[in-house]
């Protein structure tokens, strides 16, 4: 047989299987429009991260293919993301501009299909959440690089919000141009901070006659970069794709361990327990001597995991100098976390129970 028809057949042969894939998919579509039929006159709401997290585990745990874990969990964020609108159309804020790291978190969650809002500020998009213009809002909350995202904290602190998931994201920077001549681009954008992280790239890659203009945002260095042939962009991998431009180096960062992690926000409810849980809360402690070890001391004895404590400062008055970011394992519902949680009743504010992914 030649190499053609082999080829030929190969090809049939996946085409067979993508018709059959297409069939499943109508079918499990079919399935979620009935579950939605059950759910029509509850409150109870359609995303939930517990169950799609335990899906995932599920799938990897029987997988004996080629597929990895990765590649699982992309391929289904995204059924699960169209099953979702199926369901219920979705609309989700997120801080902008549109291309930013945050819109890629926001689609990598809630898939192609969903109608989004880019927001100039984080406080817009808890606002956008409160007023019920919108289900969802995607923000970030800390980069392990820079730390603590100081608007997310005071938007936590000062509104009835809820976090229903997070969602750890490694930060890759692309490097997209029309010309796939590096040498002859003259002109390269982005933001100061992306310049900085991607510095080892720029000396080894990049004529020292190029020009690094900063600009207001990744999305707009790709927008820029699109506009001429002598030009580049240092941006994220959605921007470059918004603008068709093409990626000429992937992960040119110089640290590989850079991540954010985005919080996704909503005012609905309060997740199921699954497997693995983290539950954040907010902690008002007086600064009398020792206030701060007798609190943690209550959780220690509970045999709670402390995973995360962080001061921040307090904007109410002068009797509580400092808010406490803490994050353990575990959910509000479990009965142990119940317990020590009513005992400082007066000095937590619950800001959510999630599956953990990081």
């Amino acid at each position: 047989m030649k190499e053609a028809e082999i080829l030929d057949k190969i090809r049939s042969d996946i085409d067979d299987i993508d018709q059959k894939l297409l069939e499943l998919l109508n079918q499990r579509m079919d399935l979620v429009k009935e579950v939605g039929k059950v759910k029509k006159n509850s409150n109870s709401s359609i995303y939930r991260p517990e169950r799609e997290k335990a899906i995932i585990q599920r799938l990897s745990q029987i997988n004996t293919g080629k597929l990895n874990q990765q590649a699982i969990e992309a391929i289904f964020l995204e059924i699960f993301a169209v099953s979702r609108n199926i369901e219920l159309p979705e609309k989700v804020a997120y801080l902008g501009p549109e291309g930013s790291f945050t819109h890629q978190a926001a689609e990598e969650r809630f898939g192609a299909m969903s109608e989004y809002l880019p927001l100039k500020n984080i406080q817009s998009v808890f606002e956008a959440v409160t007023s019920d213009r919108v289900k969802y809002g995607v923000v970030p909350i800390e980069n392990n690089q820079q730390g603590i995202v100081g608007e997310t904290m005071s938007q936590l602190s000062s509104t009835t919000i809820n976090i229903v998931a997070e969602i750890p994201m490694p930060i890759h920077f692309s490097f997209a141009s029309l010309n796939e001549n590096i040498g002859e681009i003259t002109h390269i954008y982005s933001k100061d901070i992306a310049f900085r992280q991607c510095a080892k790239f720029l000396k080894e890659y990049i004529s020292n006659n190029a020009v690094m203009i900063p600009v207001e945002s990744t999305s707009r260095a790709a927008q820029l970069a699109s506009q001429t042939k002598s030009s580049a962009s240092i941006c994220s991998h959605i921007a470059a794709k918004m603008y068709n431009l093409p990626i000429l180096f992937e992960n040119i960062q110089d640290s590989a361990d850079n991540y954010t992690r985005f919080l996704i926000i909503s005012s609905e409810y309060k997740n199921m327990i699954s497997e693995s849980d983290k539950t954040t809360i907010l902690a008002r402690i007086s600064d009398k001597p020792g206030s701060l070890v007798t609190f943690l001391h209550k959780f220690h004895e509970a045999g709670v995991n402390f995973t995360k404590i962080e001061s921040y400062p307090a904007k109410d008055g002068k009797k509580f100098k400092y808010w406490f970011f803490i994050e353990f394992d575990g959910h509000i519902d479990d009965p142990k976390i119940q317990k020590v949680l009513e005992v400082n009743e007066d000095q937590i504010k619950w800001l959510g129970s999630y599956p953990k992914l990081c």
